[in-house]
Order: C-alpha cells, then structure tokens, then sequence
C-alpha cells in the first residue's frame, strides 16, 4: 500500500480541479459545524457524555451484543454474525439468493465499503443500485467514496451535470443543482420499486429493543428499506448503544459534527419486519453483525479508543493533509485521521505504514472529534510500532539518527539550522522557494514559504537582550 498512497498523493497534488473540489465543501463543513457548536452551549458536556456512554458499551461489549441479539429476535429480525469480510459477504449473498433477488438496493453505508460488498454482489451477477445522491455519482463514475459522509466530496459540480447528462435516461437540460437532483429522483425511482432487497447500514444499534437507527437527509434509505420484501442490515458490532436516550445523545454529537445541523431530515428506527396491520415494511429483516478486526482492537489497549468512532468525517474537515490529498490517495476505505489509524488495524501495518506518518500531529482532529478519540495519539503509537518492526526505510531511520545527533548537542544544532537558513535565503524568489536542492518533494506541486533571515532562537535571543 506505499507505493499505492504515494502514487496517490503525487495525482491528487497535481490535480487543480480535486484541490477545488474539496475546498467546496470541507471549508463549508467546517464553518456550518462552528456556527452549529456555537449555537450548542452545552456540547462540551454533550461530548463527555458521548464519550462515557461509548467507553462504556465498549468495556461491556458482550453484555450488549447478547442483549441486542435477544431483543432484535424478539421483535422478528434474524441476526447473522460474521468474524471477517468474507464472511458478512457471503451470508449478504446467501440472503439475496434466498430471496430471488436480481436487483439489491443499497443505502449508503461505509461498513459495506469495508468488507467490500458492492464487488461481491456484481461478482455474483446480482445488479447494484446505489441510493444515496452522492454513492450514484461514485457509481455512474466507477469510482469509490471519497470521505465518509460525502463520498462524491471529489467531483465538482460540473463534473458530476456531465456525468449525469451521460449516463441519465432522461438527463437534464438546466445545469442547476436542482436540475440535476431532479434527474437522479428519476432515474432511481423505479428502481426502488422493483428491487428484492435492500441493504442499509446502521448508524446505532439499540440494544435495549433490538432496534436498528439510520440517519440520512435524502429520505433514500427509507425507500431503500421499506419497499422490497427484505431488509438487510450489515453493521460493525461496536454501533451499539444501550437505549434510545443513549441514541439520542449520540446523535445530538453526530449530526452537529458530520454536517452542522440540530437534526437530520430523515432519522429512522427499524425494529423487525413487517407486522400484522402494518401498511408497509419488508417482509424478511435480518441484521449482520461484523466484527472484521474490531474484537482485536478491543483487545489492544493502543486501539480501543478508535472504537468510539461514530463516523462524523469531522476529523477529516479539519485535517490540513487530507485537504490537499482527499480521500482516494490514502488506499482503503476510511481516509483521513480516522483513516490513518483503521486501515493498519483492518489489513495490518505493514501494509499502511504510511498512513501514520502522513500527519503533521497539530491536533485539530482531536479537538473536533465529537467523542475525544486521541487520533494523534493514536497515529505516534502505529509509528511506535512501524519503527519497532522494522518496517520504516532505512533512509529514514539514518536520517533520524543524524538528526538526533544533532539534537543532542544544541551548539550543532543551532549552527546547523542557522547556516539552513542563510542557505535558503539564497533561492528565494519574492518570498518564495520554487526550487532547492532536497525539497523536490515539496516545491514539484507547490511553492515553499522562504524563511526568515534569522531562526527562532536568534530571533528569541534578540528579543529577550531587548528586554
């Protein structure tokens, strides 16, 4: 996967139209959530409530999936549990195969992504039909999600009227969003009606009357899980949570951290199938609980924190890194902060070293997260371990021994930083370094601020005879 992240970076950086595209909508984000918080006095104890109610589902995670499984058997659901990605998928199969079904409706849901079930129902000859506005864009690209929340966040908006205008029985002819909203309502409303089965995601589990809570603004996953004969809802078995007020208090976190708003359009509880007297529903509900790697993170005390997550994409809005680079260059499912420290626990760290180490650790990620997960933290222990199993290049690690050498003798190292500097005034251009020697991994996408005459410490030395 290193080479696949660095590749990734080198298009993203050279792609003018993708920095666009997220800007768009990451700084939209990010203002939306501010003015939501400020309008939210008591977030901040919202936060350490959330925080306990997931520490606490998490340090009695057993407790809770029995009682789940108790309940939501109750109420009529069968419940399948499946320890890997391979496993959830072929059970997901077995359902649909049991059902007849040639055309599956799916609602947006990032565990899906996971364990790689969009692929698994084409293998199998089962035709797919995306919901959600953005996952249909992604689709009709033959392409994956981007961010967690807004998986299109990569396509702009003439992007996406060609794309439409290409694709679309009947496209449209305005290129206005609204035009374009119309022409998807379109051409995904029959499908809705003629699907056997639709799959949705779970944003929490209730524990207490096996209940299952979606959160969408399109109303997309209540036609996906209504009109077909089955229901069926693959979930990650740490989006439990112990009642509906828990729910609640999570979802008064989610909703303000994901997309700045009080509440979404559209928040649904789905407890069992169709019952007698009921107008509509499906006639089978199953959930699929997944574990896919989730129990060994239970177990390392380095990575259960990472199981408070509940998929905000607020650490991503706010990441400086993943603003230039998106989604896509970091390789698996989740990008971003929460990104860099789930792949290497899903598919290993030596597979995702450098997942860790694109990061500058300044912090945001931790200061938004809506449930105080430590990502710096988090990301400094899969470097702890990169660095321990000898998988960091051995370049590197000279480097860091030169660098440490310096370092501990601090005349050295201000004599090094110093003639640094002065060594870089010289390739200054108007207060900036196009090109250098050594900082071509830099300067090949974008222009390096020239420093200041001084370094700090002169500056501070300066400053303090001053006084």
């Amino acid at each position: 996967m290193a080479a696949v992240f660095q590749q990734g970076v080198a298009r993203a950086l050279s792609d003018p139209t993708l920095k666009l595209a997220i800007d768009r909508t990451t700084v939209t984000a990010e203002r939306k959530r501010a003015a939501a918080l400020a309008d939210y006095p008591q977030f901040a104890a919202a936060r350490e409530r959330g925080t306990a109610i997931k520490d606490h589902v998490v340090a009695n995670l057993d407790h809770y999936l029995d009682e789940f499984e108790r309940n939501a058997t109750a109420s009529g659901a069968v419940v399948h549990w499946a320890a890997d990605a391979d496993e959830a998928c072929r059970i997901v199969l077995g359902i649909c195969r049991g059902a007849g079904a040639r055309r599956v409706t799916r609602a947006k849901s990032m565990l899906g992504e996971e364990i790689g079930l969009p692929h698994a129902l084409e293998e199998a000859g089962i035709e797919r039909v995306e919901t959600d506005l953005a996952e249909h864009i992604v689709q009709l690209a033959g392409e994956t999600p981007s961010h967690i929340v807004w998986p299109a966040l990569h396509k702009t908006r003439e992007q996406v009227s060609a794309l439409f205008k290409a694709a679309h029985r009947v496209p449209h002819e305005a290129d206005t969003v609204e035009a374009m909203v119309e022409s998807a309502r379109r051409e995904l409303r029959d499908r809705f009606l003629s699907a056997e089965v639709g799959i949705s995601g779970a944003n929490f589990l209730i524990a207490d009357s096996g209940a299952v809570c979606t959160v969408t603004n399109e109303g997309n996953a209540e036609l996906t899980t209504t009109p077909p004969r089955v229901h069926v809802v693959t979930a990650g078995i740490e989006k439990l949570v112990p009642s509906l007020a828990h729910a609640f208090a999570m979802l008064r976190l989610l909703v303000r951290s994901a997309t700045g708003a009080d509440l979404t359009q559209y928040t649904t509880f789905h407890c069992g199938p169709k019952r007698p007297g009921d107008r509509d529903g499906p006639e089978e509900f199953h959930i699929v609980l997944v574990d896919n790697g989730r129990s060994r993170m239970l177990r390392d005390a380095g990575l259960r924190e990472m199981l408070r997550c509940i998929r905000c994409g607020a650490c991503m809005n706010h990441c400086v890194v993943y603003r230039q680079i998106g989604g896509h260059a970091y390789g698996g499912t989740y990008p971003g902060p929460m990104g860099a420290v789930l792949t290497p626990a899903l598919e290993g760290v030596d597979k995702a070293r450098d997942l860790p180490h694109a990061c500058t650790l300044n912090g945001r990620c931790q200061e938004v997260c809506p449930v105080g997960i430590p990502l710096p933290t988090l990301l400094r222990g899969w470097r702890d371990r990169s660095w321990k199993e000898g998988l960091v290049p051995r370049g590197v690690r000279s480097g860091l021994g030169l660098w440490r050498f310096a370092a501990e003798r601090p005349w050295l190292y201000r004599l090094g930083t110093a003639a640094a500097v002065r060594a870089m005034r010289l390739f200054r251009r108007g207060g900036w370094i196009g090109r250098m020697p050594f900082a071509g991994a830099w300067t090949r996408y974008r222009d390096l601020p020239a420093p200041a005459g001084r370094t700090f410490m002169e500056q501070l030395r300066d400053r303090e005879r001053g006084r």
